[in-house]
C-alpha cells in the first residue's frame, strides 16, 4: 500500500473512532484541501492528528464529539477578516465545522490558500515536519 494511500486508511479509522457522524465533514474538508492544494499529501503526526502537508505541516483536522476541528500551524499569520479563526495560542488557530456547509464558506478556502503561501515562501523547520507516518496496527 502507497504511503499515501495509507496514510488515507489511518484517519479514516482516526475518524471512525473518534465520531463516525462526522466522516461527511471530515470527507468534505479533506476534498476541499485536495482540490485547494492538489499536490497536498496526508499524514498522521506524532501525536495520531490528521495532517496535511505542503512544503510542511499545512493544516491539520481532530474529530470531537459535535464538531470536527480544522486547523493551520500558522494561524497567527493568516489574515483572518471575516474572523472565522479561534483560539489563543502562540501560533494555532482553527475553525470549528459542525456540517458541511460550513466546508463551503469560500474564506475558508482563501485561509488553506494563505497557508500554502507562507509554507511555499517559508517552509516550515524542519522539527515542525512530518519525520514518518505513523500507523498503529492491531495485533
Amino acid at each position: 500500500m502507497r504511503e499515501d494511500a495509507k496514510a488515507g486508511a489511518a484517519i479514516d479509522a482516526y475518524v471512525e473512532k473518534k465520531n463516525a457522524k462526522l466522516k461527511p465533514v471530515t470527507d468534505a474538508v479533506r476534498a476541499l484541501v485536495r482540490k485547494t492544494v492538489p499536490k497536498s499529501g496526508e499524514a498522521i503526526n506524532p501525536w495520531g492528528i490528521p495532517i496535511f502537508v505542503w512544503n510542511g505541516a499545512l493544516c491539520y483536522l481532530m474529530v470531537g464529539k459535535h464538531h470536527v476541528t480544522f486547523g493551520f500551524p500558522r494561524g497567527t499569520s493568516l489574515r483572518d477578516p471575516t474572523k472565522l479563526l479561534e483560539g489563543k495560542g502562540k501560533n494555532l488557530r482553527h475553525v470549528k465545522l459542525r456540517e458541511v456547509s460550513d466546508v463551503h464558506d469560500a474564506n475558508l478556502k482563501q485561509l488553506i490558500l494563505q497557508a500554502k503561501k507562507l509554507n511555499r515562501e517559508q517552509p516550515m523547520t524542519r522539527g515542525t515536519q512530518v519525520k514518518k507516518l505513523s500507523v498503529k496496527r492491531k495485533g
